[in-house]
């Protein structure tokens, strides 16, 4: 053999050796990239996405739509590389969403619960929004709590201290002037029995000088209607905003979003505060592939947004719930909206 032609047997194993290792060759990477989306509105495998049993609703048209990112594990080299050109896809190291000291359990677990919890926060918010009342329950009850043996988890917490409470904030401010030792009145109601007045002397904790009760308390909707949520196998709280516009477009008359294709973003609180959330490139780009013209984002997310704005996409800048829905408003009547 030649010369010549030993460079190029030798080249072409080479390149047959290196493509292998490319296609076998495991990546402490994983790629982040455009992920579902779920109509809020619509139904996943003929179930309503939010449904309000119970209560009277009013039809709605166009899209809600969640968005989600998409992660890809277990990647090759040619798999993690071919991924990073479409330009769709973003490379993180492996131990920056899966730390090594934590288990894929409790990481499945901590996203689930954070789902979880945007579902209540939603719920809340929405409700709050059309102002519909709310009610404080007793969630946990501590060892050391002089309620306990008293009230039981699920318990209502009516008043505390002579003062009516709604919220956890409210049952915190009735003890704003106490200090540890001092009695209080806590009147509380267990399922539909009366309601009972109990006296009990406060405890003490480490990061308040006021005295406490020892119990862990949540807002929850006092209404005679369930809402429910069912979507499976997604994590994190950013659905949150999303989920209480669903809410309030089935419980007040017309379409929120003028039957148009809105798709958007966003963490919220019970107060209606929407907050920052991660991938938002990703969800701009997933809105986009599902034909949304407008996407709602989190005022903390606008900087970054600006930068990855999709080809026809208007970006709508919200801060709260109510941001949003005024937002919505101005979009069905024309108007200018806050842009990013």
């Amino acid at each position: 053999m030649t010369r010549r032609t030993w460079t190029l047997l030798f080249s072409s194993v080479l390149v047959l050796v290196l493509g292998l290792l490319g296609a076998l060759l495991p990546v402490p990477y994983v790629a982040l990239g455009p992920g579902p989306v779920y109509d809020t509105l619509g139904k996943v495998n003929d179930t309503p996405v939010v449904d309000i049993g119970g209560e009277n609703t009013f039809p709605t048209g166009g899209k809600l739509s969640m968005t989600t990112v998409s992660l890809n594990d277990g990647m090759t080299l040619l798999t993690a590389f071919g991924l990073w050109l479409s330009g769709d896809y973003a490379l993180a190291p492996r131990e920056e969403l899966f730390p090594p000291e934590k288990t894929k359990q409790q990481i499945d677990q901590e996203n689930s619960k954070a789902f979880q919890d945007s579902q209540s926060s939603a719920e809340i918010a929405a409700l709050r929004f059309l102002k519909y009342p709310v009610k404080v329950l007793a969630v946990k009850i501590e060892d050391n709590s002089a309620l306990k043996g008293i009230v039981e988890p699920g318990d209502r917490i009516l008043a505390v201290a002579g003062k009516s409470v709604a919220n956890p904030a409210e049952v915190r401010a009735a003890l704003e002037k106490t200090k540890p030792g001092d009695q209080v009145d806590v009147r509380y109601q267990h399922n539909a029995d009366p309601e009972k007045t109990a006296r009990v002397t406060l405890g003490k904790a480490d990061d308040r000088p006021q005295g406490v009760l020892g119990v862990n308390s949540a807002e929850r909707p006092d209404v005679p209607f369930q809402i429910k949520i069912a979507l499976k196998d997604v994590g994190g709280p950013s659905a949150g905003l999303m989920f209480a516009l669903s809410i309030v477009d089935k419980l007040t008359p017309g379409e929120i979003n003028g039957g148009q294709s809105i798709a958007g973003t966003g963490e919220i609180d019970a107060d209606g505060k929407v907050g920052a959330i991660g991938g938002i490139p990703f969800k701009m780009i997933a809105a986009r592939n599902q034909g949304a013209t407008v996407f709602l984002v989190p005022e903390g997310n606008c900087a970054e947004a600006r930068q990855r704005t999709p080809e026809g996409l208007k970006l709508v800048k919200v801060g709260s719930l109510g941001q949003a829905v005024n937002a919505l408003e101005a979009l069905r009547n024309n108007q200018p909206t806050p842009a990013c």
